[in-house]
């Protein structure tokens, strides 16, 4: 009897070690340390009916993109950062809802930081001097935390809104008044209709029965209302709205500094609107539909 017992332990404690060994192989295929740079640089971008706006941008190189980097990680990744300031003046960095993290980074210099993501989500990071005008300027990009496991077609929505006597008056180092905000362009990815369709990480694209998750961050000061036609999609993440999770709908509201992943499993084929449900955030210095307006193309 002792020795069945102590067979029987033996069993389980090989078991054990398997099972363990198996986790530390797990982790040490999907885990790692993901060194990346970031530059904080100061452009101007040409909007829709060819106004130039002053603005910032987080880049991959010291040449001004008006579209920021995205931060992709698998879930368990430490990031290691490594923040370059090109500009004359000093900026932030900070990650929100992550302690710990925020940096003031002086003028052509730089700043590392490191963190390590355990869940799949997305987060945002940006500039927070300035009582958030920064970033309105521009200096607000999204990180993403994905299962490496996932087969899912990922498209990245990062939405802002600005008005063009704001950014002037922010360019020269002048206070604005945010009770006197009206914004007159609405970008996703810093592009508004008909230029976001050409950009293929905003525009979905797929076949009936794919599984295709789309990465929504408002880094804007306006909640904006996402409506689908055609389609309902399942909430998976809401960084306001954890209890939304498994919600089925057809209209997304993410507030500003807010983030939402949603899944789309196309169930027929066509090309359909995605906007914002507030009709003047689809418009574009006035103009409709010069906004927050792209298609769905499923073939």
């Amino acid at each position: 009897m002792k020795d069945g017992n102590l067979q029987n332990t033996f069993i389980y404690a090989r078991r054990l070690l398997f099972l363990l060994i198996g986790l530390i192989c797990f982790t040490q295929t999907f885990a790692s340390t993901v060194e990346d740079t970031v530059y904080i640089n100061r452009g101007t971008i040409l909007t829709v009916d060819s106004t130039y706006l002053p603005y910032f941008a987080f880049n991959s190189s010291n040449v001004f993109n008006k579209e920021n980097k995205r931060l992709i990680l698998n879930i368990g990744d430490t990031m290691l950062l490594t923040i370059i300031n090109t500009d004359s003046i000093s900026h932030g960095f900070d990650i929100k809802s992550l302690t710990n993290i925020n940096q003031i980074i002086p003028a052509f210099e730089a700043s590392v930081i490191s963190y390590s993501f355990q869940t799949e989500g997305v987060h945002i990071y940006f500039d927070h001097t300035q009582q958030g005008a920064m970033r309105y300027m521009g200096l607000g990009a999204m990180i993403v935390v994905e299962n490496p496991n996932s087969s899912a077609s990922r498209f990245y929505w990062n939405m802002k809104e600005h008005q063009k006597s704001f950014n002037e008056t922010i360019d020269i180092g002048e206070l604005v008044d945010w009770t006197a905000y009206y914004p007159d362009y609405f970008t996703i990815n810093g592009n508004s209709n008909p230029h976001i369709n050409q950009d293929e990480n905003a525009r979905v694209t797929g076949s009936i029965g794919d599984t295709i998750h789309i990465y929504m961050v408002n880094t804007g000061q306006s909640i904006h209302s996402i409506h689908f036609h055609g389609y309902h999609s399942e909430i998976l993440y809401s960084s306001k709205f954890s209890t939304h999770v498994g919600r089925s709908k057809d209209t997304f509201g993410v507030y500003s500094m807010e983030s939402v992943i949603v899944e789309l499993i196309p169930h027929q084929n066509g090309e359909f609107p995605v906007h914002d449900h507030n009709l003047v955030a689809v418009s574009g210095g006035n103009f409709y539909p010069n906004g927050m307006f792209l298609t769905i193309l499923i073939e």
